[in-house]
């Protein structure tokens, strides 16, 4: 049996956990998994760009010997392969087909598949099990935002034929940017890079046969190199992102451009990615991101957040000119506060939430005044990205249906709880929020399973058959109808039956079954479900949480914490495409606000120590 002890002590370990990782400045950085997927490509693309280039570089950090970084990726990903043969994008992951091609690929291009002829073998068996490029091309359908670029690769490491990589329309780039949303372009808002890298990779390799088509791209490669040479961030990473600069550099490399401005800042941010041990995470950090959940955990347990001290780095992420990348106005923020990230939806709105728990905090009139004038900025960018649809999308609105750029369950309800929190401060924007909340209520009432779940954009769960979330999406919904004060509408009346019926015999949640039906296979508990679930369970009140199944999630959250599995993240995130990634800090965020509505703890001290047992 639990008591007020148990969870005030599970509390206080975690939450102290939490603020042991800020950093000096106030705000939190967190630390992306190592990636096989991310290293691979980084490998290939250093291969390339030392096959046919200079072989090292001196950078601000000192000099880079490109062959000793590829030597030590390969050796690290040498000891990455699991039992099936395949590799996983992270060292907790499964086996899948894409990060398998991109390891065969880099083990060819550093020139060193004899040495490993054995593993490459495995991979072999691997590959020809999901039906070789044909089970690729099933994995993402007619999105060709990450299969073209997979092979690419193979194509730039000679297995597999150029005809078999699918010709990039990269002459559209040199459109205004208004007008991409309207070309129905075959790859997401952002991978244009990848549009214009691998689409002149191509062309150059295998140039179309009709005479119009090879004519219009050779008069499109000068300005739509110039196109992306304008959306290079300073960093020279292309949305911060390892893989997605990886298959630009290594795409205009192939093509006798190695010192070409583009790769040169390319290659500088993939060895200033590169980690001690000869590997590369996904992205370079998720730090506004993890900052604004951190703050909105926080503040979910009655913490004083006002203290921080990190109002003015939160402020200084927000976009204030239109963005390079996709056109997007000023008043945004990006996951990160480096020069790669771009707007969007989702962390627009957990920046939103964070100042408004900041603003409740007692500021100064001055922090008041900055913080009520990046609220309407932020509120006024989310109300123009609302999609026809009623939901909202990721970056662009009305872009298109291709995956993670459609409107999302999750990203939606996140945007309607931001426009909640504003909207009494926001007179002029009354009329403007009313009615983009009315539509989001819609969307999500219709985008509802007939299970009673909701399904997030950008993250899933490896062991589900489809590999969705349906828990965390669920969680984030009945965050929005809690807030609006809805728990006893049809839609939210069934996501709780939702999580009733999907909890595990241990008193946990995972993935969640798809609609036909449960698994064993994916009902494996996990930190970040549970947390997700029981934190929007106690934000829908006492009747709800007066129910059996918080009282057994609870019991599970609380031994988890005390075996310390707080501390050991699992691959739930998604990135360019189906890249899966975890952060170190996703299970204590999530465990802090869901233990702290639990406990209700009003008014603890962040001076609280780590072995505090109970309110001080």
């Amino acid at each position: 049996m639990l008591d007020s002890t148990d969870i005030s002590a599970a509390y206080c370990k975690v939450r102290d956990d939490l603020l042991g990782e800020r950093e000096p400045a106030g705000h939190w950085v967190g630390e992306l998994s190592t990636s096989a997927l991310s290293t691979a490509t980084a490998v290939s693309a250093l291969a390339i760009v030392a096959r046919d280039g200079p072989t090292r570089l001196v950078s601000d950090d000192g000099p880079h010997d490109f062959r000793e970084l590829i030597e030590r990726g390969i050796a690290w990903l040498s000891t990455q392969q699991n039992d099936d043969g395949g590799w996983g994008d992270t060292d907790r992951s499964l086996s899948n087909i894409s990060t398998t091609m991109l390891v065969k690929s880099a083990f060819h291009l550093a020139g060193l598949n004899k040495e490993h002829e054995r593993l490459l073998a495995g991979a072999d068996r691997y590959i020809d099990a999901q039906d070789g490029i044909a089970g690729l091309r099933r994995r993402y359908g007619r999105d060709k935002t990450f299969a073209v670029p997979i092979l690419t690769n193979a194509a730039l490491a000679g297995l597999v034929d150029w005809r078999e990589v699918s010709p990039l329309p990269f002459e559209m780039a040199v459109v205004p940017q208004s007008w991409y949303r309207l070309m129905q372009l075959p790859v997401v808002s952002y991978a244009i890079p990848a549009l214009v890298a691998i689409g002149q990779a191509r062309y150059f390799h295998r140039k179309p046969l009709n005479p119009i088509a090879r004519l219009v791209r050779w008069l499109a490669v000068g300005p739509s190199l110039r196109v992306l040479e304008r959306m290079q961030p300073a960093s020279g990473g292309f949305l911060e992102a390892v893989p997605l600069t990886s298959f630009v550099v290594m795409s205009l490399a192939a093509t006798g451009r190695v010192d070409h401005r583009v790769v040169r800042k390319g290659v500088e941010f993939l060895l200033a990615s590169a980690r001690d041990d000869g590997t590369w995470p996904i992205d370079t950090n998720l730090a506004t991101w993890n900052t604004t959940l951190s703050i909105n955990a926080l503040a979910a347990g009655g913490e004083s957040v006002g203290s921080l001290g990190c109002l003015d780095w939160l402020l200084g992420c927000q976009q204030t000119r239109p963005h390079p990348y996709t056109g997007a106005a000023p008043g945004g923020f990006a996951w990160t506060d480096l020069s790669g990230g771009v707007p969007d939806v989702d962390d627009t709105s957990g920046a939103l939430l964070a100042l408004a728990e900041i603003d409740c905090d007692k500021p100064t009139d001055d922090q008041h005044r900055r913080i009520l004038s990046s609220a309407d900025a932020a509120v006024g960018w989310l109300l123009d990205l609302q999609n026809r649809d009623g939901g909202w999308p990721t970056f662009c609105r009305g872009w298109g249906k291709l995956p993670f750029d459609r409107s999302g369950d999750d990203l939606t309800a996140h945007a309607l709880r931001a426009l909640h929190v504003w909207r009494p401060s926001l007179p002029k924007r009354h009329a403007a929020i009313d009615t983009a909340v009315r539509r989001g209520f819609a969307f999500l009432a219709a985008r509802q399973r007939g299970d009673g779940s909701w399904t997030p954009l950008w993250f899933g769960n490896q062991h589900h058959a489809d590999e969705e979330n349906p828990v965390y999406g669920t969680a984030k919904v009945l965050l929005a109808y809690a807030d609006y004060g809805l728990i006893e509408e049809e839609a939210a009346r069934r996501g709780i039956a939702y999580f009733s019926a999907v909890q595990n015999a241990d008193g946990g949640w995972g993935g969640g079954p798809d609609e036909a039906g449960a698994s064993s296979d994916y009902r494996v508990s996990g930190l970040e479900e549970t947390a997700l679930a029981l934190d929007s369970l106690f934000s829908l009140g006492s009747s709800v949480t007066a129910q059996g199944v918080v009282a057994k999630g609870l019991r599970w959250i609380v031994s988890a914490v005390d075996e310390n599995r707080h501390r050991e993240p699992t691959p739930i995130g998604f990135y360019f495409a189906k890249l899966w990634y975890y952060e170190s800090l996703y299970p204590r965020i999530f465990t802090v606000s869901a233990l702290g509505r639990a406990a209700g703890h009003k008014g603890l001290r962040l001076a609280a120590r780590t072995d505090s047992a109970s309110p001080d």
